[in-house]
């Protein structure tokens, strides 16, 4: 089961150091996650196979929480050394790695974006029929 310590060390990994008045923020991000996972595949616990994907998904949701109400919190995060391209399915997300096409404003949200769906096509996976 996904929890605060993955979530955050996910985070610092992408160089977002959690401090002490985050811990409640980020527990809201994880408990909505799970929710939705749990709404989505109609099952009482985050299936181990989407727990990748909800770790990813309660980092976007935090991250865009941060660029919301504390935008300064994220000067640390470093999205010039992000993956360029990511393709999931039809998907792709492009990312603008030094071509400077897109702001840093840009690529975050970009990156966010990216977060908050990765793996959401896996949810049929585990759907379960409700009675």
């Amino acid at each position: 089961m996904f929890d605060n310590d993955t979530v955050t060390e996910r985070l610092r990994s992408f160089g977002y150091e959690v401090r002490t008045d985050d811990e409640f923020a980020l527990t809201f991000c994880i408990e909505k996650v799970r929710n939705t996972i749990r709404n989505e595949t109609n099952q009482k616990e985050v299936p181990e196979g989407l727990e990748h994907s909800a770790v990813d998904m309660a980092v976007g949701e935090f991250l865009l929480s941060k660029k919301t109400f504390a935008p300064d919190d994220l000067e640390s995060l470093d999205l010039e050394y992000a993956v360029k391209q990511i393709q999931t399915g039809d998907t792709t997300t492009v990312f603008a790695t030094g071509e400077g096409s897109l702001t840093p404003e840009q690529r975050l949200t970009s990156f966010i974006n990216y977060l908050l769906s990765c793996g959401k096509a896996e949810f049929s996976c585990y759907r379960k029929i409700r009675w």
